[in-house]
């Protein structure tokens, strides 16, 4: 009978494992079951169903974020809002930078670059990037000048190199003693101002934060539109739990068709494997020993529990490997399974899916000196601290989508000199490393959710205990308005009566 509850009541989560392991193998048995390569067809057919499954959590991403952070700041006091965005914000960050040191102490320690890059097999291309710009274009993106648009592109600018073979490109050569082939440095390359298919999360972020304020501020006159969110954001939550039951069989053929695409095995072998190692033992030391230490330190609670309730996003992080496509489990499981206040997990959960990004920043510092040691370049102290400052700057600007540390990874190798082309050395791994970055980035975020709510639960009771106080005060005063003349007087709200009682 005991057996029998806990297989009840933890069917979801077992169901997500069992579909994981049924996946790897019955990806295995494709892959090796048939003379020739899958087409690129072949795999899409196998993981068709995963991809529905993921599209329907990715179209919960834009009315989940925006009512999400619209309501949770409307329905706060502006101090505490201010409290837990702090409180939010200096975790992200400092989680953020205690990544990027551990990947530099393990990139440095086990050298994992060390040798020449003869036996690494080299994929796809490196991108012309040129860092200035992609760190104006953060700002840019956060301050979208239509919304509309913003549900859909991103901002970005865009370089190309100059023809040398045109007359109005020739004075490059004589003022920078170009020779043929060469091409003059990025900043005099042209330039070109375009949209990219991408949502623009942190415009939406800013304009939803700016409209929560605003609607507190307004007090009664704004409640009939922060009602309007607030049901929108219960009512994605209600879808989300529909969605999740439906998650092992979506899983199941995600990682079936991951499985069956994965390039050779070999290349997890030699110095690449060695790189894979290096980044993956990072984000385990991060994920299991430094997180759960922090949130024990500033909660004074085990956290098994906690980590043992979040298997169902995790699962779905490493599966699909977006944070944000992850965000309505992820929520789901801190509020239902874990008990965290509605009110901090759709304040700070959105939030932390944009700028925390533990597990990439992590990586790019781990990449950037695995490059710098394979093409045997010493990097002295300030440029190992300037990767890791810009580590930390670039993974606070990648999306949270599939593979957008590998854009923001090229601005890293920039600063120590390194050439965007040799990314092509890491390429090979990158997409199977996303999914245990996306996992560590999700699980960075939980337990953000969880410190912040231990932090400000005082706040919180002492709100709810004054809404209690006021909403029975409101309820008498109703029934003897009622009695005298049939007419409701206007009452003081709960947010009006919290700021009251802290004069």
């Amino acid at each position: 009978m005991a057996i029998k509850d806990v297989i009840r009541k933890n069917l979801l989560p077992i169901l997500t494992v069992l579909s994981v392991v049924f996946g790897v193998v019955l990806g295995i048995i494709l892959r090796y079951t048939r003379d020739g390569p899958w087409s690129p067809r072949e795999v899409m057919y196998v993981g068709y169903i995963g991809e529905l499954y993921l599209r329907a959590l990715k179209a919960l991403i834009i009315p989940l974020i925006v009512s999400s952070i619209i309501a949770a700041i409307g329905n706060l006091d502006l101090s505490l809002s201010k409290k837990i965005g702090f409180r939010a914000i200096s975790y992200y960050i400092a989680t953020t930078i205690l990544a990027v040191i551990l990947g530099i102490v393990l990139v440095t320690s086990i050298h994992p670059g060390q040798g020449s890059d003869d036996g690494i097999k080299k994929a796809g291309s490196g991108k012309d990037v040129y860092t200035p710009d992609l760190l104006m274009d953060l700002p840019r993106n956060l301050f979208a000048p239509n919304l509309i648009q913003a549900a859909f592109q991103t901002y970005k600018t865009i370089i190309t190199p100059p023809d040398m073979t045109l007359n109005e490109t020739q004075h490059f050569i004589e003022k920078y003693n170009l020779t043929d082939g060469e091409l003059p440095p990025k900043h005099e390359w042209p330039i070109s101002n375009q949209y990219v298919g991408a949502l623009n999360i942190m415009g939406l972020l800013v304009f939803s934060a700016a409209l929560g304020v605003a609607l507190s501020k307004l007090g009664e006159k704004g409640k009939a539109l922060l009602d309007v969110f607030i049901s929108l954001s219960e009512a994605s939550m209600v879808i989300t739990g529909w969605l999740i039951w439906i998650s092992p069989l979506g899983i199941f053929f995600l990682v079936a068709s991951m499985m069956i695409k994965m390039d050779d095995f070999s290349v997890m072998l030699g110095q690449v494997g060695m790189y894979f190692l290096t980044v993956v033992v990072g984000i385990g030391i991060h994920g299991f020993i430094v997180l759960p230490a922090i949130y024990i330190l500033l909660t004074r609670k085990l956290p098994f529990t906690f980590v043992a309730n979040m298997g169902q996003a995790l699962i779905t992080a490493f599966a699909t490997a977006t944070s944000s496509g992850t965000l309505p489990i992820t929520m789901n499981c801190l509020e239902k399974l874990n008990g965290i206040d509605t009110r901090v997990t759709r304040f700070v959960l959105p939030i932390g899916a944009t700028i925390n990004m533990d597990g990439t920043a992590l990586y790019e510092a781990v990449a950037a000196i695995f490059i710098a040691q394979v093409r045997g370049i010493s990097l002295s102290i300030g440029q190992i601290i300037a990767i890791s400052i810009t580590a930390t700057m670039a993974s606070i600007g990648a999306a949270g989508i599939p593979q957008a540390g590998l854009v923001t990874m090229v601005m890293v190798l920039d600063v120590v000199g390194l050439p965007a082309e040799d990314i092509t050395l890491i390429i090979a791994v990158d997409w199977f490393l996303d999914r245990f970055r996306t996992a560590i980035n999700v699980m960075g975020d939980s337990f953000g959710a969880g410190i912040v709510y231990e932090l400000s639960k005082k706040e919180l009771e002492e709100i709810d205990e004054l809404e209690g106080k006021f909403n029975e005060g409101n309820s008498i005063i109703k029934d003897e308005n009622l009695l005298q003349n049939g007419s409701v007087k206007p009452s003081i709200s709960t947010k009006d009566s919290y700021e009251s009682s802290k004069l």
